[in-house]
């Protein structure tokens, strides 16, 4: 075990951490919240249930991911109503109607 007097370090000399200020233009892209939206559009468009699922899973994620709350709410809110818009329709809205024969 070294003794306190071979210890080159300065506490001091120490100071904390301070993470620096970022502008919010300059912060790095949402990949979840732009996936959740891409998603989000395929299920309500396409009708698909998986591509619903994954805009709720991508919208969740993102929103606890979020850094910047004007922006990101924004998108994270479109990709949200996106994916419920195609749940909606997928599980509750009218499917093709079989034609009556004569």
């Amino acid at each position: 075990m070294a003794s306190q007097s071979n210890d080159p370090r300065l506490p001091s000399a120490a100071r904390p951490y301070k993470q620096p200020v970022v502008a919010p233009q300059d912060l790095p892209v949402d990949y979840s919240g732009f996936i959740a939206v891409i998603f989000g559009v395929f299920g309500a468009m396409f009708r698909y249930k998986a591509c619903s699922w994954l805009a709720i899973i991508f919208s969740a994620q993102s929103l606890s991911n979020m850094r910047n709350m004007e922006n990101d709410l924004k998108q994270i809110s479109m990709a949200m109503m996106f994916g419920i818009m195609g749940l909606v329709t997928n599980y509750l809205g009218l499917g093709p109607r079989p034609t009556p024969k004569k």
